[in-house]
């Protein structure tokens, strides 16, 4: 298993708070945006007597009130084909378990989120990368390039759409040529939507549940740790029409017996918060976007592309190791008091010597905050370059 990228440093962070050192973390997709309170009276209103197990597949009323939330997006489902986990990451997870066999391989747009690649290695499976640039925004290869990549043994396609790492939005085009490949070789497509509210363009949110043609083929991946703030509950969804495939993930629901109780009340909660919430959390991160790259880049030799969803950008850095030297911000330096935490951008690719100039960013923290590391960073970027 390799370390993640986002938390392989945090014992250096944890060291230079100890040394009274404020450390902007840039390195996780933790919000500092408030929960929604509907959420946060759930908890405070809980009244029962035993905190007992759910149903393996995660309480009924949750699911059928996430029927009502996906068919705002035109997505049609019933509770049945809706499946409660411990987080979008035991989604992944349970998807590559129920779905492949040691030595199948799924292919995976590079940069691509650290854990798609743990947890391949932890089902036996191998990840083939089909390759995207910093210099045109991560966009989708020629489709030729998937056509490159499939063997026997390829068994499936994932994406990240809004993408974790990038911030790239697929295009209806791109999304109607994933579904011919698809369809053609009859793979899985393993679909990561849980940044479908962080779009920042005028470009249409396309599903790979609207994909027709392929129903039995997807299974869509969700949580609602960023759409409403709640991280640390562990609530997230495999979704599918293939019932083969839900009656094998069930029995790794079975196996880890239930997904959190208190989470799902929350979670169940939180499908009732307002509008409202929703349009101020989505505007704030727009204006996060807009300052963050803006300002990295008028840093000398940083460039970051513009990210179209989600709230991660990877940037390029003029240094000559990015893992390095996100650990030397971490115990050599520090200005004002403050210092910066970013993931290396190596940990991103299946290649690990791709990315090596390359840091991801989360623009997770407010405004002042994100201004005061963009202050650090060039700092830092200053003084590592001249003690080289």
């Amino acid at each position: 298993m390799p370390s993640s990228p986002i938390r392989k440093l945090a014992k250096y962070a944890d060291a230079a708070k100890r040394n009274g050192i404020k450390v902007y973390h840039l390195n996780i997709g933790q919000p500092d945006i408030k929960t929604p309170e509907c959420a946060l009276e759930a908890i405070r209103n809980i009244d029962r007597d035993i905190l007992e197990y759910s149903p393996s597949q995660g309480y009924k009323s949750l699911r059928t009130k996430l029927v009502a939330y996906y068919s705002e997006y035109g997505i049609d489902l019933s509770p049945d084909e809706i499946i409660i986990t411990a987080g979008g990451s035991e989604a992944v997870q349970f998807a590559y378990m129920a779905c492949l066999n040691p030595g199948d391989e799924i292919i995976v747009t590079d940069p691509s989120y650290a854990n798609y690649m743990a947890f391949a290695i932890s089902a036996g499976a191998v990840v083939k990368s089909v390759k995207t640039n910093i210099e045109d925004g991560f966009k989708l290869p020629p489709i030729e390039e998937f056509e490159k990549k499939i063997t026997e043994k390829t068994k499936a396609i994932l994406i990240c759409n809004p993408n974790n790492p990038t911030g790239y939005l697929y295009t209806k085009n791109e999304m109607a040529q994933i579904r011919d490949i698809v369809k053609k070789h009859d793979l899985y497509l393993f679909s990561d939507e849980v940044y479908r509210e962080f779009i920042y363009t005028k470009q249409p949110y396309i599903s790979a549940c609207h994909l027709e043609g392929i129903e039995n083929n997807v299974i869509l991946i969700d949580s609602v740790s960023k759409r409403y703030s709640e991280c640390g509950i562990r609530i997230g969804a495999l979704i599918t029409k293939n019932k083969e495939v839900r009656n094998a993930v069930m029995k790794f629901c079975q196996a880890r017996l239930s997904p959190p109780l208190v989470g799902q009340l929350i979670a169940e909660a939180s499908l009732s918060t307002p509008q409202e919430y929703m349009d101020q959390v989505y505007d704030e991160y727009l204006e996060r976007r807009n300052f963050l790259i803006n300002e990295l880049n008028k840093i000398d030799g940083v460039f970051s592309p513009t990210p179209m969803g989600a709230f991660y950008t990877m940037v390029q850095l003029p240094v000559d190791d990015a893992e390095k030297f996100c650990q030397w911000c971490l115990t050599d330096f520090s200005y004002e008091g403050q210092t910066v935490m970013m993931a290396p951008g190596a940990g991103f690719y299946t290649n690990p010597k791709e990315g090596k100039n390359q840091v991801r960013m989360a623009y997770v923290l407010n405004k002042e905050d994100l201004g005061n590391a963009m202050k650090v960073l060039k700092k830092a970027l200053e003084e590592y370059n001249r003690a080289l």
